[in-house]
């Protein structure tokens, strides 16, 4: 039997609070844990006695788990306890090197497992995420990690076999065969696929479009999803793409939405793409940008959306620094 700790605060007593923090800090450890309902024996709360609300348990089977037997306790008070928090202790039948998980507020309470920081930054193609991203990295030392050149990589890989890219079985057949790496030489990511060094071939703007229709498919996503979390639960690190705050890294320490209007961020990649000697249509390029937009919204999975805790920008009239200066203030007043 392993014992599995973790903990998460409520910013107001209520039930929608309760809810969505006990359905947050459970997937979390699920996930980063790789359990299984039939390996969940019990789970256990713990609630200070400032939440009268709502049941931590009851969250707990509202929420999917229903295989394992339920506790809700609440604590005795203490003075200069940390308020509004929920603990939980989850009884695993697994071997494994139980991975504790503490969300929120609660950070504070294991300080040895939150040294690290992780920067989540969303929005639209063209909102300037990259770039600020890059810089954010290079300012404070940490890794950046290019999601979108994973699933541009993907969409190569497709495109190169000559498949279709709104085939889920197909694209899932071809994923099969493809080794997909990612290397940072000279501070810089570098990603391979076959052993091939893709970091230009990617960024074309036909195999932009692909990636957009080939990260729709749940398959896809979730084996890079699994990478992604991999890399950030080792170290700190920025990344930018369309759905980290609110599916990759729910748990990031800060979350960004970054926006601007659709002639800004087209004029933006005329003039990167022009720069790298590619011969590109303005217009044809604006119009796929809001297509691609449109596209990412409304995909069924992990859509492009901000989420509830993260801070917009809109960056149409901000230049780079004014857009970095803007994020490092507000990632101050969070750490």
């Amino acid at each position: 039997m392993v014992i599995i700790r973790g903990a998460t605060t409520i910013a107001s007593d209520c039930k929608e609070e309760v809810q969505k923090s006990v359905g947050e800090l459970l997937e979390q450890i699920v996930i980063r844990n790789g359990l299984k309902p039939n390996e969940m024996v019990s789970i256990v709360f713990s609630n200070t006695s400032d939440i009268h609300s709502y049941y931590p348990a009851k969250a707990a089977r509202e929420a999917g788990f229903e295989s394992c037997s339920l506790f809700s306790v609440q604590e005795p008070d203490i003075d200069g306890g940390l308020p509004l928090c929920i603990r939980v202790m989850l009884f695993v039948e697994k071997n494994l090197v139980p991975k504790h998980v503490y969300l929120r507020g609660a950070k504070v309470l294991r300080k040895d497992l939150s040294g690290k920081i992780n920067i989540a930054i969303d929005g639209p193609a063209g909102s300037g995420k990259s770039t600020v991203a890059k810089r954010l990295a290079q300012d404070y030392k940490i890794l950046y990690l290019d999601t979108g050149a994973m699933y541009r990589a993907c969409a190569l890989a497709i495109l190169r076999a000559g498949a279709d890219v709104a085939d889920e079985e197909k694209v899932c057949e071809v994923m099969g065969d493809v080794s997909l790496s990612v290397e940072y030489l000279d501070g810089v990511q570098h990603t391979f696929l076959d052993g091939e060094d893709v970091s230009d071939a990617i960024r074309e703007p036909p195999v932009s479009m692909a990636a957009s229709t080939v990260s729709k498919h749940r398959s896809v996503r979730i084996k890079m999803v699994e990478k992604q979390r991999e890399i950030a639960s080792k170290m700190s690190c920025v990344l930018d793409g369309r759905d980290i705050g609110t599916f990759v890294l729910p748990e990031a320490d800060v979350k960004f939405y970054l926006t601007a209007t659709p002639e800004v961020r087209a004029k933006r990649r005329y003039d990167e793409l022009v720069a790298n000697g590619h011969t590109v249509d303005f217009e044809e390029l604006k119009e796929n940008i809001v297509n691609r937009d449109k596209q990412d919204m409304n995909r069924d999975f992990a859509p492009l959306k901000r989420a509830d805790d993260a801070i917009l920008v809109d960056t149409s009239d901000l230049t780079i620094d004014e857009v970095v200066a803007t994020l490092k203030q507000h990632i101050q007043e969070r750490i």
